[in-house]
């Protein structure tokens, strides 16, 4: 295992390659503000971070990266365009992986263009690939831009276009919502006993919880809404089954998503930007004929991606996390910007890792 010092050399050297690529280095405080993770993922970041209270400053959380406070930093007072380049420690709760480390350095590179954003995908993914190269990772692509469009032209209504949309990054619940809007799911005897009753309250004894009668009424009535809208096609489940199952080389993963947009025209868009990104990689001298795509990679990362995401893997038999991740999240830059927004995208590579995999030069 590598010391910290050979890590944080490590780390330094990584910056030097970014910064010779143009990028301006930066620093974050490691605490930062809990209400802006909370505002931007909900409660479900306190099941990721390290959360604490500070007599003056209210909840903070120990960092679990860098990209929020480096957007807030540049949407604030960053000049266009603009590249950065970091490195520290992060701090990420490992409750399903307690094997691995929840305190880790991280080195990154972030891109803020508007000029060209397939451009600037491939300029981000084409470095960190060059970076690690020596190391022989396996790279992963993918496109949460496409699952959102995909979601977006779905003919349900807006209350199950948004939840869908929410659990995106939520794999399993996603798959559960298809299968409870398209009738899949059988409805528990109690809920339908629930939703069929004049008054609700009538039997209900002693309120016990924390949600107030007004919260449980507001529910109840959200659930009777939905149980009667019509189910989702069949059509539109297996449109949907098709696209989460693509996982090709890019071109045949293009050429197989633009057969499926034939009957789900709200995904060309998506493609449209797949394929300039492919030609502005090829452009970069990636090897695009052999790159992986998977259309649902990407749905377990951080929730602020929202179109290009990619990986760098070692070899499964090493059984360590991801070397390398990053991807574009324009969406994030709107949350923080005060009404102000620019195309952005980045990527991060863990410098203990590349050193276990046995250093890059």
């Amino acid at each position: 295992m590598a010391s910290i010092a050979e890590i944080r050399a490590e780390a330094a050297r990584l910056c030097a390659r970014f910064e010779a690529a143009g990028a301006v280095p930066v620093d974050c405080p490691v605490l930062q503000p809990a209400e802006t993770l909370l505002d931007l993922y909900g409660e479900d970041i306190r099941a990721r971070a390290y959360v604490t209270r500070d007599p003056s400053q209210g909840e903070m959380m120990l960092r679990p990266d860098f990209t929020v406070p480096v957007v807030e930093r540049h949407m604030a007072e960053g000049a266009e365009p603009a590249r950065y380049t970091y490195a520290g420690e992060v701090f990420r709760r490992q409750e399903d992986h307690p094997d691995r480390a929840s305190e880790y350095m991280q080195v990154g590179f972030e891109v803020f263009d508007r000029a060209n954003p397939a451009a600037a995908d491939a300029e981000v993914f084409a470095l960190i690939s060059d970076v690690v190269s020596p190391l022989r990772l396996r790279a992963v692509t993918g496109d949460i831009g496409l699952l959102i469009a995909m979601v977006s032209g779905l003919r349900v209504s807006e209350d199950r276009r948004t939840a869908l949309l929410r659990h995106i990054w939520r794999p399993s619940r996603f798959t559960a919502l298809i299968k409870r809007y398209a009738g899949m799911t059988p409805v528990p005897p109690s809920r339908t006993a629930l939703l069929s009753a004049a008054d609700p309250f009538a039997r209900a004894g002693a309120q016990i919880g924390l949600r107030s009668e007004a919260e449980i009424a507001t529910r109840i009535d959200a659930l009777r809404k939905e149980a009667a809208e019509p189910p989702m096609s069949g059509e539109e489940v297996a449109l949907i089954t098709a696209v989460l199952g693509v996982a090709e080389t890019c071109p045949n993963a293009l050429e197989h998503l633009r057969d499926i947009a034939v009957d789900m025209p709200s995904i060309t868009h998506a493609l449209d930007r797949f394929e300039a990104r492919c030609t502005a990689l090829a452009a970069r001298g990636v090897d695009v004929g052999a790159l992986a795509f998977e259309a649902s990679f990407g749905r377990t990362s951080m929730e602020y991606y929202d179109g290009f995401v990619f990986g760098f893997y070692a070899d499964p038999a090493a059984d360590l996390p991801p070397v390398a991740t990053g991807g574009r999240y324009d969406a994030l830059t709107l949350r923080l910007g005060n009404g102000r927004t620019i195309p952005a995208v980045g990527g991060v590579i863990r410098p203990d890792l590349v050193l276990t995999l046995g250093g890059a030069t």
